[in-house]
């Protein structure tokens, strides 16, 4: 067995290489769009393409219970080669929108043998401190989030078909890494039989069902608030004539939530896990409430400022909230009950993605993004009505 202090820098490495998958395609979505004669709400769909079929992804893992079953690391292993020859497909000169929208679907669908799983292989190593590795790991996956951003605006003076090569190639070493570098964890309890009911007798533990709504309410904001960024940015940069780099803020506002991850991780091991997920949860609901102001201010270090609090403030609590649905969950459905949490997580976000896509269709008001705060208001009333925790 490798060194058990090298396990942990492995995964979280490897999760930022694979996960560099999920926004590859919002990154390069305006040459898309002229490439391949794309309508101009093209964004919304091919991200909800990925979100859909990583649900679909999620629910056939969890329901095979395939992480619990089979070595979680070759698992992560097949699907980081899988997802990466998808997303490498997309630079096919002969694609169209339906092409793009299949691509991009299988791409999430693989995507569900790498994020969740990722979590599953971080609880089978680390059993105390299980908040701090997976604020790392989540933390990884923000950075992979956000990194196609910062490698459009690298790659500028290169064709943008590079993104796509240069993501593709993060995944693939990446499955590599983890498929043979990283064994089976001391806290690995294989569950050798399928069981269809888990997706449900999950729930029935009330505890599980009050963090699990809770991470629903956040996950409703999280990845709106990711994909509609560099929209935030060009409008407040229309509204008040200011010049500055979309693909890089984007970048940065995205990414430095993976600095808020590991810090809330160590934080929430002096103040307890569930208060800190709740503090952040409730910060991000009062970003969502005031964002429309935000417009109206004519002073665009603020703005950016505000966006990175946002960027902070938005993710620091999922780390939290997947440790706790870990910690109470049955040891040998670990896997699949992170898994279903995803599924259900995720689908939220396409609801959530198309509704501020339609609204952006109809209206130009900056209004629209309060609706974001629908996620937070549920998630925070769930998770206070379960608790004694003081604010």
């Amino acid at each position: 067995m490798k060194s058990f202090k090298l396990i942990l820098p492995i995964i979280v490495f490897s999760q930022f290489c694979c996960t560099s998958l999920w926004f590859a395609g919002n990154s390069v979505i305006h040459d898309l769009i002229l490439n391949f004669n794309l309508p101009a709400n093209a964004l919304g769909h091919l991200t909800s393409a990925v979100q859909f079929g990583f649900i679909i992804g999620t629910l056939l893992f969890a329901i095979l219970t395939i992480a619990d079953r089979f070595s979680p690391s070759k698992v992560f292993f097949i699907s980081a080669i899988l997802g990466s020859l998808f997303n490498f497909a997309v630079i096919y000169e002969a694609n169209n929108l339906t092409s793009l929208l299949f691509l991009r679907f299988f791409t999430g669908f693989f995507l569900a043998g790498i994020y969740p799983v990722g979590m599953k292989i971080a609880s089978d190593y680390y059993d105390k401190g299980l908040g701090k590795s997976l604020g790392f790991l989540v933390g990884a996956l923000v950075l992979g989030t956000a990194f196609p951003h910062l490698l459009k605006e690298i790659t500028g003076t290169f064709p943008w078909k590079s993104v796509l090569i240069a993501t593709s190639s993060l995944a693939l070493l990446g499955g590599l890494l983890m498929g043979f570098l990283v064994p089976n964890g001391p806290y690995c309890k294989p569950n050798l039989q399928t069981d269809l009911s888990v997706c449900f007798s999950v729930f029935k533990n009330k505890k599980f069902r009050s963090v699990a709504f809770g991470y629903f309410g956040h996950m409703w904001e999280l990845y709106a608030f990711w994909t509609f960024v560099p929209i935030l940015l060009k409008k407040y940069s229309t509204i008040h004539t200011v010049d500055y780099n979309i693909h890089v803020l984007s970048f940065i506002v995205i990414g430095i939530g993976g600095l808020a991850c590991i810090i809330a991780g160590y934080i929430a091991q002096r103040k307890g896990t569930q208060k800190i997920a709740f503090i952040a949860l409730l910060l991000s609901c009062i970003c969502c409430l005031i964002s429309p102001l935000l417009f109206t201010i004519e002073n665009e270090y603020f703005f950016i400022g505000f966006l990175l609090f946002w960027g902070m403030v938005v993710i620091a609590d999922s780390p939290l909230l997947s440790t706790l649905v870990a910690q109470n969950a049955e040891p040998k459905i670990k896997g699949a009950a992170l898994t279903i949490v995803n599924c259900i997580g995720f689908a939220i976000t396409i609801i959530s993605i198309q509704i501020i896509t339609k609204m952006l269709e109809i209206t130009d008001s900056n209004i629209i993004f309060i609706i974001l705060a629908i996620g937070p208001i549920f998630g925070l009333l769930l998770l206070k009505k379960k608790n004694t925790f003081k604010i």
